[in-house]
């Protein structure tokens, strides 16, 4: 049913239920799996030489951090014998980033993990979850962290 699944991964106990998650959808319908990494390349904003230099630091360590989460994923995958691949790529929307990574790889499904965020911390951090929903067609399968309950659109 599912010959691509899409799994965006960020490192965070919400990303690793939804690379379980989409393991076992992957093995029911030997589906191929790519996890993505999106790396905002600008988190913040800076004036003069030192936003310059920070820039460069906050990219080196996102990379870092990207390719880390990528491996722990993969592993995940190869343990339980699910053909996967990663990616890292940047995009200045996560949302926007995933769903152009969905694309390019043909994803007919998107499994991502959300961290439940409500009230003033919803607002101030906004969800990247919430955006993917509003913006694909694709089918999603969102994994809610923390007590286990899931929810599709």
């Amino acid at each position: 049913m599912f010959k691509h699944i899409l799994v965006p991964i960020d490192g965070s106990p919400a990303s690793l239920q939804a690379v379980d998650k989409a393991t076992g959808i992957a093995k029911a319908f030997g589906s191929q799996v790519t996890a993505v990494f999106v790396i905002d390349p600008y988190p913040f904003t800076g004036v003069g030489a030192d936003f310059a230099y920070g820039q460069d630091q906050y990219l080196n360590a996102a990379t870092a951090e990207a390719n880390e989460a990528a491996a722990q994923a993969l592993e995940k995958f190869k343990t339980e014998g699910v053909n996967a691949s990663t990616r890292v790529v940047q995009s200045r929307a996560i949302w926007r980033g995933i769903l152009e990574a969905a694309e390019n790889v043909g994803a007919d499904l998107v499994v991502m993990g959300s961290h439940g965020r409500r009230g003033l911390e919803k607002l101030v951090l906004g969800s990247v979850a919430q955006s993917v929903l509003a913006h694909t067609t694709l089918n999603t399968l969102v994994v809610r962290s923390g007590n286990g309950e899931t929810a599709s659109a």
